[in-house]
């Protein structure tokens, strides 16, 4: 794989999870009324990692690549 094109997905994905892991932590100090606006970008973030996870598959890029 080109190395830029991989600096860039690593980029994506590791803004994804660290929005993932913000959100959980935000969740324990959350008032009743933000749960379902956090759950809601959570689910949206996870989605979209399993969408990069799905199609890097499909086009046979390394699982080391996307983790």
């Amino acid at each position: 794989m080109v190395p830029r094109y991989e600096e860039f997905i690593r980029d994506v994905l590791t803004t994804l999870h660290a929005n993932i892991r913000e959100l959980r932590d935000r969740k324990g100090f959350a008032d009743a009324e933000e749960l379902p606006h956090i759950e809601a970008r959570k689910a949206a973030y996870e989605e979209a990692v399993s969408i990069i996870r799905d199609s890097a598959g499909e086009f046979g890029i390394p699982k080391d690549v996307v983790d």
